[in-house]
């Protein structure tokens, strides 16, 4: 017995079946009436499917069923015997020589390709016709679309910049706290844009017990102004001028008082200026650029 494919078994038992179309059958016969090895493949496969009939009873229905029957298709009256017509017998031409073996495997196997590739492209070409609706869908209606195969908006993010405008330097004043002919006892610098000020100790010496406090003397104010105790080390620096317009700032006469420890505790001097003094301006404001 030459060797079968899995191909070739697989068709014997759908012919033992039944489940083969017209030309299938055909061709199976075809393979049988030339190949005697095939045609006993076949046969045990109808042998092997024959069990499961037998395992099968028989059930008599009732009179009642058959006369419902009987009724249902209008065949009240009794029957003849259906005959079945005879089948033609098969004749098989007589081989003097060898028979040749018909090899069929391309053709079966060309077959079931056949049926592969056309399932196949049914399916391709099903998925194609649904993307191509869900693209043009998703072009000229968007909002039909499920949330999760929606496209997303494109959103472009420019980031602008505005131009760097370089830092104009302010104006820069100056006052020297002293003593009428005496020498230097504080520096007080004051920033024209922030009107933040520094004071610089540079020679008075603090009494034991007592504070340096600073006040702000100007004709546009009632009574001076204290902007704070000078603390004890070298340098003393306040934001509290910004409550102050410019012109006050400027041509006001700052003065140095001696206080009880901590300053002054009503917010009025309690001795006569030690050291006074007014501000100049020692570095002008930066020009601006000519506009390009």
């Amino acid at each position: 017995m030459m060797p079968y494919s899995e191909d070739h078994i697989a068709l014997a038992a759908e012919y033992a079946l039944g489940t083969l179309d017209a030309d299938e059958r055909a061709q199976v016969e075809t393979m049988m009436s030339v190949d005697k090895d095939f045609a006993a493949i076949v046969d045990a496969w109808e042998d092997k499917l024959s069990v499961l009939n037998q395992m099968v009873g028989s059930v008599e229905p009732r009179a009642e069923v058959w006369d419902k029957i009987k009724e249902a298709v209008g065949h009240s009256e009794p029957q003849a015997p259906l005959v079945l017509p005879q089948a033609p017998p098969v004749v098989v031409p007589e081989v003097k020589e060898p028979a040749e073996v018909v090899d069929t495997s391309n053709v079966i196997r060309l077959s079931a390709q056949a049926r592969l590739w056309r399932n196949v492209a049914r399916f391709t070409t099903a998925i194609a016709a649904a993307l191509v609706a869900m693209i043009a869908v998703g072009v000229y209606q968007p909002d039909l679309l499920p949330d999760g195969v929606r496209p997303k908006p494109r959103v472009q993010v420019v980031e602008v910049k505005p131009p760097v405008v370089p830092a104009t330097a302010s104006a820069q004043y100056v006052a020297v706290l002293q003593k009428e002919g005496g020498s230097p006892a504080f520096i007080l610098t004051v920033d024209g844009a922030s009107k933040n000020f520094t004071v610089r100790k540079v020679g008075a010496a603090p009494e034991p017990g007592k504070s340096f406090e600073l006040w702000l003397i100007s004709d546009k104010l009632q009574r001076p102004r204290s902007l704070g105790v000078i603390g004890g080390g070298d340098f003393t620096a306040r934001p509290v001028l910004s409550s102050y317009d410019n012109d006050t700032i400027n041509t006001a006469t700052y003065a140095v008082t001696v206080e009880q420890a901590g300053g002054s505790p009503d917010g009025n001097p309690h001795s006569a200026p030690v050291f006074t003094g007014k501000l100049i301006e020692a570095v002008p404001p930066a020009a601006p650029s000519p506009a390009r």
